[in-house]
């Protein structure tokens, strides 16, 4: 019996990515409609699930706060913020004023002092990774980071001097060619990763849906 049914779902999902991977090469009406249909029902789904994860996060938070483990007051601020941002955003609509001035002054200098945050602890990082390991390449990588935390301080980006331009410019070679190129291989890599489990999913070879 439970053969049976994984077979039942592996012919669906095979049935299912088909149709919608025959939708992007063959200009055929049913086709195309069909695999609309089947592109709505992943967003709801896709919808129930982030509804679930919200849940689950408040039932989380919402037991910390119960229990008053450690750390319970910033559940709690969790959970208020959480549900004013819902309730103004349902109310009002993303686009509202007063919502734009909650992501303005509140989520926008949260994210910045975080990426502050990652800056130092990648200069104590590369630090300690240069105590441990002196070779070649960790003092590339160290260089390299004080390289573009230097070059993006205010008095670089908005400096006239030869010393100054030139740190510039260095910072935005390695940001513009380098980290450009790696992050495009890591987004080549994600991509061929994710083509080769949607086919091993049309094949039947991977199950995810199962236990």
């Amino acid at each position: 019996m439970k053969i049976g049914t994984y077979i039942i779902w592996a012919a669906a999902a095979v049935v299912v990515g088909i149709v919608v991977l025959l939708g992007y090469f063959i200009e055929q009406p049913l086709i195309l409609e069909t695999r609309a249909s089947l592109m709505h029902w992943a967003v709801i789904l896709a919808a129930a699930a982030v509804f679930m994860g919200l849940l689950n996060l408040l039932l989380v938070h919402w037991s910390k706060i119960s229990t008053q483990t450690k750390g319970w007051g910033y559940s709690a601020l969790l959970i208020v913020f959480l549900l004013e941002t819902l309730v103004l955003g349902l109310i009002f609509g993303p686009d509202h004023n007063l919502v734009l001035l909650l992501f303005t002054y509140l989520q926008l200098p949260v994210e910045i002092s975080l990426m502050a945050i990652l800056a130092v602890v990648l200069v104590v990082a590369g630090y300690r990774l240069i105590l441990r390991r002196r070779d070649m390449l960790s003092m590339v990588f160290m260089g390299t980071a004080l390289v573009v935390l230097l070059g993006t301080l205010p008095w670089v980006v908005s400096g006239e001097g030869a010393i100054i331009r030139t740190l510039g410019e260095m910072r935005a070679w390695i940001t513009q060619v380098w980290a450009v190129a790696g992050a495009r291989g890591i987004l080549l890599g994600v991509a061929l990763g994710a083509t080769t489990t949607g086919l091993r999913v049309l094949l039947g070879a991977d199950r995810p849906y199962g236990d």
